[in-house]
């Protein structure tokens, strides 16, 4: 039985007596159709991915820097338009954010074989860098859209359905996107992409939301100094105010390292491990597909047998110790997939790098929520967001300028020993320093 406090004393919950299974959330007209648009927006995000590096590697075979400059378009959205999606979220009709960036996204994708076909490839660029910025705006919508369509005690398993449903279509959507561009090409997986953001767009449609939000044109005119300001506070004071508190105290400068590095590695081999997959498996996007299924699974397992057996471990010690075993697995993964490429052989691998990466994200942010007082967190993420998302961008482009003139597989057999090696350096002077891992 669940008492809940009132203003009238305590109501008495019922329905709390037993346990609100999932078909009861969703099975409801208005969360199943979200939650299969879900479904079908974040496939329809994969596909696109697939198709771009289809695209790139049909124009310049083999070009890392062909990749990075398209993936630069895809990541520069996340901390360029994400700070300012939000205020907009907030004060608009959220339905009506999501069915628009589902148009917008649509109609888009539409135009990218368009582009392809007069051999325009900046406004192929431009176009990408729209796309992933209206997605921006349709992800968190989609999450403040949830309480407005699920009662207030179902709460918790509406958001825990969306999130394992987000990683379920995300870990198959790489594999299923993956072998439908090779079937059908990249032009025709646009074209099939478009239809998806369309689709969902028409589901959305159908949400009837319990609370009236107010109209998207009053919405526009009563947040336009409120959006001005943000823009100059929240991306550019409040940022500045973040930096600062994140290198004030010794344990806050591990973790921001932590992260600085675990980006900058994941940078520098992205574009890498991409085009060294296709060179020596011989497939474009079919094995790369099946990859990302094996690295999704890695790191959900890694997430949960951490949740269930890492809790009395040292979070700093652990972020280490995975640094280490994560870039020797990667370092294995090139030697073995460059020596004698055997799927299943790379697969495990790359599973096994999700599975030691998993720890380093669930670390860090536990290490935050316990040191940073709630009033500065907000902009503590937005800063650690911004300053990842940067190194990620930098070192993506040092390393495909090096690829140049070094082997893809030699890059990536040396990053992955700069990584253990930063781990187990990291270690050594862990230990030397206790006061610091006291955690």
């Amino acid at each position: 039985m669940l008492l809940v406090l009132n203003g009238a004393g305590y109501t008495v919950f019922s329905e709390s007596i037993r346990m609100i299974h999932f078909r009861e959330v969703l099975f409801k007209k208005n969360f199943f159709v979200l939650w299969l648009g879900q479904i079908i927006s974040e496939f329809g995000d994969r596909l696109n991915q697939m198709a771009l590096i289809a695209l790139v590697y049909s124009k310049n075979p083999g070009s890392v820097m062909a990749l990075a400059k398209v993936l630069f378009f895809v990541v520069v959205p996340v901390f360029v338009i994400g700070p300012i999606a939000g205020v907009y979220v907030d004060r608009w009709n959220r339905k009506k954010v999501m069915i628009i960036s589902d148009v917008v996204r649509g109609t888009l994708v539409f135009t990218i074989p368009i582009f392809v076909y007069f051999k325009l490839m900046v406004p192929v660029y431009i176009a990408v860098f729209l796309i992933f910025s209206a997605t921006r705006f349709f992800l968190p919508s989609k999450m403040a859209l949830i309480p407005e369509i699920v009662p207030k005690e179902k709460l918790m398993v509406a958001n825990s359905l969306s999130n394992t449903t987000r990683m379920i279509a995300t870990i198959l959507g790489f594999a299923v996107a993956g072998f439908i561009v090779k079937w059908i090409g990249y032009i025709w997986g646009f074209y099939l992409d478009s239809v998806s953001y369309f689709v969902s767009a028409v589901l959305i449609a159908i949400i009837t939301p319990r609370k009236k939000t107010r109209d998207i044109k009053k919405g526009i005119q009563a947040t336009k100094s409120l959006i001005e300001k943000a823009i100059r506070r929240n991306v550019w004071n409040e940022i500045v105010e973040g930096f600062k508190y994140m290198f004030e105290k010794d344990k806050m400068k591990v973790v921001v390292s932590a992260l600085f590095l675990l980006m900058a590695g994941t940078g520098s081999i992205f574009c890498i491990i991409i085009v060294f997959v296709q060179e020596a498996f011989g497939s474009v996007t079919g094995v790369l597909g099946s990859f990302g299924v094996f690295l999704g699974f890695g790191l959900f397992g890694g997430t949960v047998l951490y949740g269930k057996y890492g809790q009395k471990l040292s979070h700093i010690s652990t972020i280490f110790v995975c640094f280490a075993l994560s870039g020797a697995l990667i370092g294995i993964f090139a030697f073995c997939a460059g020596e004698n490429p055997v799927f299943i052989i790379g697969a495990l691998l790359i599973m096994m790098v999700g599975m030691t990466a998993a720890p380093i994200f669930t670390c860090t942010n536990t290490l935050i929520h316990l040191l940073v007082p709630d009033n500065v967190r907000g902009r503590i993420f937005s800063s650690i967001e911004a300053l990842m998302h940067f190194s990620f961008l930098v070192f993506m482009f040092i390393t495909a300028y090096i690829s140049r003139y070094v082997s893809n597989g030699v890059i990536l057999l040396v990053s992955g020993i700069v990584f253990a090696g930063a781990g187990i350096i990291g270690q050594m002077i862990a230990r030397k320093t206790l006061y610091l891992i006291k955690d």
